[in-house]
């Protein structure tokens, strides 16, 4: 690593500096980088977990695999405050990006926590909707619609959901200008990122003709904003808890929920893999636990 590319937050850490200062640098490394306050914090609380375990005077190239480990050990069995499977995992893999971090750049001409164990976790079998209730749930949106007084923003939410498999936080973020009912190859929906550390995340998702229909209801029922969805995300939830009601369902409505569905439905008709994969926005190393689990969904509804 030359000189020049090495990053300025860096260039005052050596061996001999303790982890404090060292994470100090690793803090402003990471924002320089764009990592959101959030990742940054979860970072920073999981290295601070380490500092405090070792002694206050440790200094960088003191440190062990052998120590890691023994903290680790510390964290699930001794500390007396409790540690999940996923919790430890995250810890895991804050420690490997530190320490792999100040080897990158020169300060430890070994890597400490290169072979520490990491400790994958495969989070439970996400529910989904039967293809029954996904009828069940749209003929009460549809139900919104007829009514007296119209009303289509129940279907626009469920269906887009349903039809493209958007995660909350995108729906949030849709502008009226992401649909795009010109598009050469047809109507389709734009899923755009503001910051370009997620731009492989962004994709277009074809639309059905159903739903454009209900789109322009929607559009004249409204006065229209920025937002294709100008609520709060509780509001919206609520909404999606209420149209499960509606359709006497008792499972608990969500985002994440029509997500998988959509999904699952796609899986099992025969997509290829990888338009999945690009439709739900998911880089391949996250794909290999979603396919695994559509994979066990569909042999768990034969």
């Amino acid at each position: 690593m030359s000189p020049e590319s090495t990053p300025a937050s860096i260039a005052h850490i050596t061996s001999q500096t303790p982890l404090k200062p060292a994470m100090n640098a690793w803090r402003i490394y990471l924002e320089d980088q764009g990592k959101s306050p959030h990742t940054v914090k979860a970072f920073l609380a999981d290295v601070a977990l380490l500092a405090g375990f070792l002694p206050p005077d440790r200094q960088m190239g003191e440190i062990s695999t052998n120590e890691i480990n023994n903290f680790l050990q510390w964290m699930q069995n001794s500390r007396g405050v409790p540690c999940s499977p996923k919790t430890l995992a995250r810890r895991v893999t804050s420690l490997k990006a530190f320490f792999r971090w100040l080897h990158q750049y020169g300060v430890l001409l070994v890597d400490p926590a290169e072979r520490v164990v990491q400790h994958s976790v495969i989070s439970p079998l996400p529910e989904v909707l039967s293809a029954a209730e996904v009828d069940a749930l749209l003929e009460a949106a549809n139900k919104h619609r007829r009514k007296r007084q119209p009303d289509a923003r129940f279907y626009a939410l469920v269906a887009l959901l349903l039809e493209t498999g958007i995660k909350k936080s995108e729906t949030l973020s849709l502008s009226h200008n992401h649909i795009d009912l010109e598009a050469p190859e047809g109507p389709i929906l734009f899923v755009r990122y503001a910051s370009p550390q997620h731009r492989y995340k962004e994709r277009k998702i074809a639309l059905s003709d159903s739903w454009i229909a209900a789109y322009h209801e929607y559009k004249s029922q409204y006065t229209e904003e920025e937002q294709v969805f100008p609520w709060s995300p509780r509001r919206l939830e609520y909404l999606l808890e209420d149209l499960g009601k509606e359709a006497g369902l008792t499972k608990h409505v969500s985002f994440d929920m029509c997500r998988w569905t959509s999904a699952l439905s796609d899986w099992q008709s025969g997509m290829d893999p990888n338009k999945i994969r690009q439709k739900l926005g998911i880089s391949k190393i996250q794909w290999r636990e979603v396919r695994m689990k559509l994979e066990q969904l569909t042999e768990s509804a034969k």
